[in-house]
Parts: C-alpha cells; sequence; structure tokens
C-alpha cells in the first residue's frame, strides 16, 4: 500500500510525472535520444542559473560528490562538516585516497564564513566541499556569504551539493562562482530516485584534465565530450529523464520565481505551527532551511508512535530524525509539489494525534 510522504526524499510524485515516465524508450545512441537530451539543457540551464552544460549521470547525487572530488582533489580538500552529509563527503574523500580535513561544526550549526577564509588562507588547499542545505539537520548555509570568500582564493575548486534546496530555492550558479553544483532527482525536483543533474565551470574542466586519477563512470572530461553529442557517457535512465522533460514543464508553467515563493510559504506555515505547538528548530532559525523543518523533540514524542498513527490513520508519514538526531528530532518536508492544502492537512492530522497522546 503506498503513503504520502512528508519526508526530506523521496518525497512525493505526481501521477503527471509517473505517466511520463511510461514513454517508450529507444536506444540512447540514437537521434530521438540526442533530441529528448537536449531538449531539457535550456531548462535545466535556467534553472541552475548558468551558461555552462548540465549534465545527467545515471546514479545518486553521491556518485557525483565522490566524482567531484576525484576530478578536482590534487592536493587537499576542504570539507565543511555539519551534518550527517557533510559529514561524509569528508570520509569519502579520505576512501578517494584524498589529502583532506575535517571543518567541523556541531549539528545545526551553519558554517562561518570566517573559518574557511581562516583554513584557505594557509593555501594547503584546492577544493572545498559545501552542502547549501544539510538534510539531516535542517540548516541552510549561507553559501552567498561562503563563495564571497572564496572569490579571495581562484585556485581552489568549489564544490557545492544543493541536494535538498535545488528548484526550492535561487541559487545563482555562475554569478556566485561555484565550481560544480550538483543535486539529486528525489528532492525538492519531486523526481523518483535513481539520477543526479550537475553543471561543471570552464576552469573545473581545466583542473580536471590535469588529474590523472578521475576514474571513467564519473569523469568530467566523459560527460563534457559526450554532452557534446547531445548523449551522456553510460547508458542513461531514459525513463527519468521523460520525467524530467515533464516536470520542467511544470516548473515553467508554474513560474520559477512563484515556486520559489511557493516553498518559502509552506516552510513558513510549518515554522508557525512548530512555535504554536512549544516546539523548536534545531538550527537556528535565520540558518533554517526553506525545504524542509528539522525540530527539536523536547516533548519526548515517541515518533515511531506517532508515524504509525499518521500512516494507519491519514496514509502519510514524516520522518523520525536521522543518524544521532534520530529521535531527538523530527522533519517535515514541504519540497517539491507541496501545497497550501496538503501541509494545512498534516499539520492538521498532527495536532489530532498529539491531543490524542497528549502532547498537544
Amino acid at each position: 500500500m503506498s503513503y504520502k510522504l512528508f519526508i526530506p526524499g523521496p518525497v512525493e510524485v505526481s501521477a503527471k510525472t509517473y505517466t511520463a515516465m511510461t514513454t517508450p524508450v529507444f536506444g540512447h545512441r540514437s537521434a530521438d535520444f540526442v533530441d529528448l537530451y537536449q531538449s531539457v539543457q535550456p531548462g535545466l540551464q535556467t534553472l541552475f542559473e548558468t551558461k555552462d552544460p548540465v549534465y545527467i549521470s545515471t546514479s545518486s547525487a553521491w556518485g557525483v560528490m565522490e566524482g567531484a572530488i576525484r576530478n578536482l582533489v590534487g592536493k587537499k580538500v576542504l570539507n565543511c562538516c555539519s551534518g550527517a552529509f557533510s559529514d561524509k563527503w569528508y570520509d569519502v574523500s579520505l576512501r578517494c585516497g584524498k589529502e583532506a580535513k575535517a571543518l567541523q561544526y556541531e549539528w545545526g550549526t551553519p558554517i562561518d564564513p570566517e573559518d574557511i577564509r581562516r583554513e584557505l588562507s594557509t593555501g594547503g588547499f584546492d577544493a572545498i566541499t559545501v552542502i547549501h542545505n544539510e538534510t539531516s539537520t535542517g540548516t541552510m548555509n549561507p553559501l552567498a556569504q561562503i563563495m564571497a570568500v572564496l572569490r579571495e582564493f581562484p585556485d581552489v575548486m568549489s564544490i557545492v551539493d544543493c541536494v535538498s534546496s535545488f528548484s526550492a530555492v535561487s541559487i545563482p550558479k555562475d554569478d556566485l562562482g561555484i565550481d560544480v553544483l550538483l543535486c539529486g532527482s528525489q528532492k525538492a525536483l519531486a523526481l523518483p530516485p535513481g539520477m543526479a543533474l550537475f553543471s561543471v565551470s570552464e576552469r573545473a574542466h581545466v583542473r580536471a584534465e590535469e588529474l590523472m586519477d578521475r576514474g571513467y563512470y564519473f569523469d568530467f572530461l566523459e560527460f563534457r565530450k559526450n554532452h557534446e553529442k547531445g548523449m551522456t557517457p553510460s547508458t542513461p535512465v531514459i525513463p527519468l529523464i521523460f520525467a524530467l522533460k515533464s516536470k520542467l514543464e511544470d516548473i515553467f508553467a508554474e513560474g520559477v520565481e512563484a515556486r520559489y515563493e511557493r516553498h518559502a510559504r509552506l516552510n513558513a506555515m510549518v515554522h508557525e505551527w512548530v512555535d504554536k505547538r512549544g516546539f523548536e528548530l534545531l538550527p537556528p532559525r535565520e540558518f533554517a532551511s526553506k525545504s524542509l523543518s528539522c525540530v527539536k523533540n523536547i516533548k519526548d514524542i515517541d515518533i515511531v508512535d506517532l508515524n504509525k498513527r499518521l500512516k494507519a490513520r491519514f496514509n502519510c508519514i514524516i520522518d523520525g530524525g536521522y543518524g544521532k538526531l534520530k529521535g531527538k528530532t523530527f522533519r517535515i518536508s514541504n519540497m517539491g509539489d507541496e501545497t497550501d492544502a496538503t501541509i494545512t492537512a498534516l499539520l492538521d492530522q498532527l495536532d489530532m494525534i498529539l491531543a490524542e497522546v497528549g502532547t498537544a
């Protein structure tokens, strides 16, 4: 039995999107595929706010995150760590055999750009990884301020994960000077899992040309070579690209700015509910994510029982916290195709269940 997802990914997928995935496939080296691939480029470039190509990878975003390390780190990488996924990026860097340092913060604490300036001033790094919207903690890091610092260090490649913020807020890749901007399909884009999208600056391609241990599957130069022919280096997940084309139609029909405003409005609705019910957000309010809310479980609710009740009575679920925050927090997603009506309904359902268990 299916149920409605209010978790931070995968999120709810529309019937229109699923229908698009039933389009018959064709050869991925055919003219038909070239037409499909090229048809999504203008929309993707608009959303990435870039003139650079946007590559399509049949993988999770983690594949591209690891690939970026292999393509761009020649000397040492600074991994900004403030949650489960940014912490993991440090581990991935080490597993790739790269010199790495973790700039470590307590989970829920935003990255301080001055700390980055201090570290990069040593001259020991040639790349940095930043997660824009740390999904595990609901924290949105100050990307514009971070990138302002990075512009002082032109030899340092910036690798930015916008997995849970892409298409929920504006991320002007070119204006900010981001070298690699990457996301996955299953979060704010509201597509099924299994595809990653990323855009690479020209200077990042130049860096990749200098490194000999890029591998093959995520080799940026292979992506560029195939992109010029309207193709991907390896067999692509064609049904998801059809779904992406359909989703881009939806996004531009709504209007990109209207989409950003909707995410902000729904997010504010959840925050208002958090305040009225006497809860607290994990991150400082000014650094709270716009696509999900990570709420401190200060009332010691049994989140497992809460979700069981939500699922049984209302056919939906929220998230019970991630990693070391499991049970200590809960997360509510407002990303993708959610509306005022769906978020209002969820919050009303939560109120009913909290009243039943005596914690409203």
